[in-house]
């Protein structure tokens, strides 16, 4: 919901970051790669409830999960084969936080973690999905250019995930609250994606054949 406005603020510095690393011939799978690496450290110390060093991690992943399409995008390196490994990698990290909190306390979290992983699946299978199909439609990105992929907008997106993360580190005593109110709000946006992608879809299958 909130990626509309925060995507172009950020765009600016994740330009002139990719300038710099676009000097030293880096390419934008090496940052893809190497963010991942980095964003996965935050399992281990989430165990041992180093949750400020957590959080640092995570967020130094989603610096890493922007400035490699800002770099594709400057050295004309934008492909569908990074757009996957970037997609991808990013859902198992997503999932790899929760599973952090859920091992540092089981007793208090795991029922909590087991949900919002729950709805992430219902988040990410809506995403992807409708980006496949849209794909085969030949439907444009006409707010996110940046997007590899072509998706509906929700209650809960790039940015919403990253506070609710930001949250469970600063508040880890409070991860379950913070996690099944957030796992509610990822159910409501896959509810949204799958009516919304239905009737989009429905829409076109049901439009006249152009010769």
């Amino acid at each position: 919901m909130l990626d509309r406005w925060t995507m172009p603020l950020t765009q600016g510095p994740l330009n002139r970051l990719a300038a710099g690393l676009a000097r030293y011939r880096i390419r934008p799978d090496h940052v893809t790669l190497w963010a991942f690496l980095i964003g996965m450290l935050s399992l281990p110390l989430l165990i041992l409830e180093w949750y400020l060093p957590a959080l640092v991690v995570i967020l130094l992943n989603r610096l890493g999960d922007g400035l490699d399409g800002a770099l594709a995008r400057l050295m004309g390196q934008e492909s569908d084969a990074g757009g996957f490994l970037d997609i991808g990698l990013d859902f198992v990290f997503y999932a790899a936080v929760v599973l952090g909190f859920a091992l540092a306390d089981p007793q208090a979290n795991a029922l909590a973690a087991a949900f919002l992983l729950f709805a992430f699946i219902g988040t990410g299978t809506s995403f992807l999905a409708f980006a496949i199909m849209a794909t085969r439609h030949g439907l444009e990105r006409p707010r996110f250019q940046q997007k590899a992929f072509y998706y509906l907008h929700g209650l809960t997106e790039g940015t919403e995930t990253v506070l609710a993360f930001v949250l469970f580190c600063l508040f880890p005593a409070h991860f379950a609250l913070l996690a099944t109110l957030f796992a509610v709000a990822c159910l409501v946006t896959t509810a949204t994606r799958l009516w919304g992608g239905y009737r989009t879809l429905a829409a076109l299958d049901q439009s006249p054949v152009r010769e």
